[in-house]
């Protein structure tokens, strides 16, 4: 040990040094080759079969203008530990949801409980590695999830077919009016503003590149949907929230008259722990019903990844995007499972296909199922009531605050907020210093005057009285010094 300790001593070991981002000041021309993985004679068979001689043949299409000409402008290399220590650092600076910053916030991202159960199961080896479950006799597992989480969502939503998942709840809406504009050969869509701006965002971005045209359905007072609104024009879907952005409760028996009269079908972008409470989107004649899961055992993840919803009636079967899979029995009769239909594909169908997508969010699927197994329609219930109860507390304790009024009386779980004599980002700010995640802004993009200066708060299952009295003793300090 000794004579270790002495042969250490002599050697000079430099110490680590502190990193900065970038890592140089001083960026310098990095004079390093590009690792290449092809052999000379690989890449000399390459050229002798497209008749060239060098590499810069390839691109001599390119005018020499518009060539980099010198080596890439990166920083020197360091190494994987202190890349990963920087960007530890630059987290660790983060506030985040739930603790240490108490979150009121909704808008399709929530700070549920999610039960040890989930975790568990949803992160064995079997889930988190399964791969494409297009070999179904290596795939059973995943399959029968998959089976029983579009079993689960058809329940909820109340409509028969329901698919193994999309990306998320804006890809979902998306796709539904794709459906819709495939079953009526119609590229009009009528939108309501009560939806979530950024899913209102994706769809003017799809019809940009699609040619569709986008009518918005104004809001009224209470920040519903202005459904009585009179238009001539024969419509692919109409597109209503339920409860929508704000909170507020929309009339989908009016909705349908809309949709009836308009030649359309009725899209539903429905909260999931609402059903819990609310009657089912299938009840009231929607044909198509969208949601973002991630409060079904997803958690905030700063933006992902999450679960869109995906459930039809089963008229438009053949439309569905992306996967299904059903039960059938395997050669000696016994239950299995196995994607089908998918001649709907774009891999099979190309062109005539409507949709391209291929694929689902099978491990946040999976976590979905046993999220709402493990709960149970009482344990969902009981989630559901928590929620209600919390946030009318919180809604009827922040109605008493001068400057502060609820636009949405009737709500579930979300509500709205209008400041007068403060801006509300000057109030989500002072909160966030003090520990608080405050809503989201109501505002939209585009822009408009029922919904300015508001803000949209929601209180889950995890606050507690004593957290919302802090809250709300804090907003009224802030408010009170404006």
């Amino acid at each position: 040990m000794a004579l270790h300790a002495e042969r250490a001593k002599s050697i000079e070991v430099p110490l680590r040094q502190e990193l900065s981002f970038p890592y140089h000041s001083e960026r310098r021309q990095c004079s390093v080759p590009t690792f290449i993985p092809h052999t000379e004679a690989e890449t000399s068979q390459m050229l002798a079969d497209l008749g060239l001689k060098e590499i810069d043949e390839i691109f001599a299409t390119i005018p020499r203008e518009r060539r980099l000409g010198r080596g890439l402008n990166l920083p020197d290399g360091v190494s994987e530990y202190d890349v990963l220590t920087y960007f530890e650092e630059v987290s660790a600076r983060n506030l985040h949801h739930g603790r240490p910053l108490i979150s009121f916030a909704g808008g399709g991202s929530y700070d549920h409980d999610i039960p040890q159960v989930v975790r568990t199961l949803g992160s064995r080896g079997e889930f988190v590695t399964a791969y494409t479950p297009y070999q179904p006799e290596v795939a059973q597992g995943v399959l029968q999830a998959l089976f029983e989480f579009q079993t689960l969502i058809s329940r909820l939503s109340g409509l028969e077919i329901s698919n193994a998942s999309l990306y998320d709840g804006a890809t979902a809406l998306v796709e539904a009016v794709n459906l819709a504009c495939a079953h009526t050969r119609s590229h009009h869509v009528i939108v309501s503003k009560g939806i979530n701006p950024t899913y209102l965002q994706t769809v003017r971005t799809f019809a940009e590149g699609t040619g569709l045209s986008v009518e918005e359905l104004p809001l009224n007072d209470d920040l519903s949907s202005d459904l009585s609104i009179e238009t001539a024009s024969q419509a692919a879907a109409v597109v209503v929230g339920y409860p929508n952005y704000f909170g507020a409760v929309e009339d989908l028996a009016r909705a349908r008259e809309l949709a009836n009269r308009t030649g359309a079908l009725l899209i539903c972008v429905y909260d999931p722990i609402s059903l819990a409470l609310l009657t089912s989107p299938g009840s009231f004649g929607v044909d198509v019903a969208v949601a973002e899961g991630q409060s079904l055992g997803t958690p905030v993840s700063f933006g992902g990844p999450y679960l869109g919803l995906f459930s039809v009636r089963p008229e438009y079967l053949r439309l569905v995007p992306g996967r299904l899979v059903g039960e059938t029995v395997d050669a000696e009769g016994r239950r299995s499972f196995v994607t089908t239909l998918r001649t709907r594909e774009q891999d099979i169908r190309r062109e005539r296909a409507s949709s391209n997508v291929c694929t689902n969010q099978t491990l946040m699927a999976v976590h979905a199922c046993i999220y709402l197994s493990w709960l149970g329609p009482d344990g969902f219930r009981e989630l559901a009531t928590s929620c209600l109860s919390s946030s009318h507390y919180l809604a009827d304790a922040l109605s008493t605050i001068p400057g502060v009024e609820l636009v949405t009386p009737v709500f579930v779980r979300e509500f709205t907020i209008r400041l007068t004599g403060i801006d509300n980002e000057a109030v989500r700010s002072a909160l966030a210093d003090r520990g608080f995640l405050a809503g989201v802004s109501g505002e939209f993009p585009s822009g408009d005057l029922k919904a300015s200066n508001t803000l949209i708060l929601s209180a889950t299952e995890r606050r507690t009285k004593s957290e919302i009295d802090r809250f709300v003793g804090e907003f009224s300090k802030i408010v009170e010094a404006r």
